[in-house]
């Protein structure tokens, strides 16, 4: 696991960015998992002005993202279609039939997590999964405790989670409970990832991620189990990692290792 310790979170994100647009050079038709939350808001931001100056072009790319929410129609202004819609796939230009989420609003969402992990199957794989982390630890919507080897699925939320999302939405509605989300064994199946996480509330979290054990209690942690997996960070975010001294000289202010 590489651990990138970032002067602050603009760097975080912007590295992040880099390392997306990286893998989209090296592959034009690269398949790419994307995430959705507050903390990647400021990477799309990196991802429209490259668009936007032509240094960017994800026009081949085909793209899942991690989750959607239930009962939720992907016109609603809080879906997750809608969101990445508004975010980024307006400004790429992408076809539609090429920007996939899960649909929260389908007749039987059990069905459609199954038909989502099989169409992340057909597509080839993912090439690279963006991941946040909340401060429970869950990635995607895979709550603690959630299984280890878990596929796509829907998930119960915690109050924690609904909490923490209850600011995206009008104080006449309440966040919804339920989630179809890529499970952790779906997501450790992308050949690469990488987790973005920015803030104090991250740092616990991202202590039982990087050092702690393997554990469905800390869902994040998941990813030790995975053979590229890189952990993008601010400071605070990584305040609370006891070897951080040493992630700071393998990759000195979030770059490359140094050989």
């Amino acid at each position: 696991m590489r651990v990138l310790i970032c002067h602050d979170a603009g760097a975080a994100a912007r590295r992040t960015a880099d390392i997306l647009c990286d893998a989209v050079a090296a592959r034009p038709a690269a398949v790419l998992g994307l995430a959705t939350g507050g903390t990647m808001e400021p990477v799309y931001a990196v991802l429209r002005d490259r668009l936007a100056d032509g240094s960017l072009d994800l026009t081949a790319t085909t793209t899942f993202n991690l989750d959607e929410y239930v009962g939720l129609q992907g016109d609603h202004p809080q879906s997750y279609r809608a969101t990445m819609d508004r975010l980024l796939f307006d400004a790429a230009g992408l076809p539609r039939d090429r920007t996939h989420l899960p649909d929260g609003a389908a007749p039987d969402v059990a069905a459609e997590a199954v038909r989502y992990d099989a169409a992340i199957a057909a597509a080839g794989g993912i090439d690279l999964q963006l991941l946040g982390i909340g401060g429970n630890g869950h990635i995607g919507f895979n709550e603690p405790t959630s299984s280890l080897g878990s596929r796509t699925r829907v998930k119960t939320l915690t109050a924690e989670t609904r909490n923490a999302n209850a600011r995206f939405f009008g104080t006449d509605e309440a966040a919804p409970r339920f989630a179809i989300t890529m499970g952790i064994a779906t997501i450790l199946e992308s050949r690469a990832c990488v987790l973005l996480a920015t803030g104090p509330g991250k740092a616990a979290a991202i202590a039982a991620a990087i050092e702690g054990p393997l554990s469905a209690a800390c869902p994040a942690s998941a990813l030790q189990l995975h053979p590229n997996a890189t952990m993008v960070l601010d400071p605070a975010a990584a305040a609370d990692l006891r070897l951080r001294d040493y992630y700071e000289t393998v990759h000195p202010g979030g770059g490359e290792a140094l050989l």
